[in-house]
This record gives structure tokens, sequence and C-alpha cells, in this order.
């Protein structure tokens, strides 16, 4: 994998996240309602309607780690977090079915919106628990771009749509949180990559993978 230019692309804000979010949920909103419909995410053991209900339940997470006036440091805010089937997601946030898509993507959007908020709001100096290190607000809009990119592109497998996100956020939240992986031409290939969902030339797809989330020294 050769490397790119050998530089930082700088911090990852709240504006990234929203901006992902934003465009996540107008590329969702472009499957028909039957679409929904038992439809299994990708390579993910979950269908599109499960897989949506955790990315916004990561992003509710995420905000809530931030919340408390001391963020807990060893473990999560201890919201009770449980699957609707086995083998389903475990979340404390699911979308009513009688609201159907269009209500399951508002509730995207609202949990993408607590998260960004508390990016904003946050003191830089904020540190909180997540189980690959504790992190700090820019740390947790990286992971939430990250959940954000890689879980709509499960999504748009599923549902038979187009996804391309932004090159330049890619390359920010590889820098942030995947220190490990060299940067390359193509960014969101190489985040796909790292995350275990495609092959790249002369790299294997990688079965288990992680990103460290600790602030930058």
């Amino acid at each position: 994998m050769p490397e790119a230019a050998d530089h930082q692309p700088g911090p990852v804000t709240a504006d990234d996240l929203d901006r992902c979010v934003q465009l996540a949920v107008a590329v969702l909103r472009e499957a028909p309602a039957s679409a929904w419909e038992d439809r299994r995410a990708g390579s993910l053991e979950w269908d599109c309607w499960e897989t949506v209900e955790h990315l916004a339940d990561d992003l509710f997470a995420y905000a809530a780690q931030l919340g408390p006036r001391k963020p807990p440091l060893t473990r999560e805010v201890p919201f009770s977090w449980g699957p609707r089937r086995p083998g389903g997601p475990a979340n404390a946030i699911h979308a009513d079915p009688e609201a159907g898509p269009e209500g399951l993507l508002q509730v995207l959007e609202a949990t993408g919106a607590l998260l960004v908020a508390m990016v904003r709001t946050a003191a830089p100096e904020v540190r909180a628990h997540h189980g690959f290190g504790v992190s700090d607000p820019e740390g947790f809009a990286a992971m939430g771009v990250v959940e954000t990119l890689v879980h709509t592109h499960d999504l748009a497998a599923g549902l038979g749509l187009g996804w391309n996100p932004p090159a330049d956020v890619c390359a920010r939240v590889l820098a942030r949180l995947f220190p490990h992986v060299p940067l390359t031409a193509d960014p969101w290939s190489t985040l796909l990559w790292a995350t275990g969902r495609i092959d790249l030339p002369d790299h294997p797809r990688v079965t288990t993978w992680r990103w460290y989330g600790e602030p930058r020294p």
C-alpha cells in the first residue's frame, strides 16, 4: 500500500460529523420502503433496519459518554442495552416500527445531532471511556464519523444504493483513529480495508481490527 504525502490532514470536527450524518440520511432516503423488508446489510448478520438502529445507538452512546460533568473513565454510562431478537444488535435505542423507514432515519438524524452538539460544546480537555481507549471530544467525533461512513456502506450494499463519502473526511479519521494504517491516494478504500470490508492489492481483508481513540499528544 503506497504511502500518501507525509502530513496530518487536520482535526476531525463536529462539522465533519454533521456533514457525514446528513449525507448518509440523504442517501438512505433514496431507498424505497419495500427495500427495507428483511434485507441484510452487506456482509453483516443484521438486516438494514437493525443496522440503522445500531448506528443510531452508537451515535447516542458516544454523546452520552461526553454528557456527565465527570465522564466515566473505566466503563460506559450504564444504560441498559439489549437486542430485539437473538443475534440482533444490543441497543438502548430502538425505532418505532410503525413510523416506517422515514421514522427510522429521523432517529438516526436525531442521535447524530446529539453527538454533534456534545462535540461542539464539550471542553477539549474532557476525557471519557471507550473500549478502544479513553478519548476526547474530537476522538468521539471521529468514531461517530467512522461508524456512519462504514455502516452506510453496509446499508448501501443491502439497499442497492451508491455511497462515496468525502475523501477529506476519510483522511482525517484515518489519521486520528488509525495511525497504524498508512494514508493512501484513496482514503475511502483505505478506511474500508482498515475496518475489514474489502481487500486491497497485496493486502488481504483484515478479520480483526480496531482503532486507537487516545487523544493526539
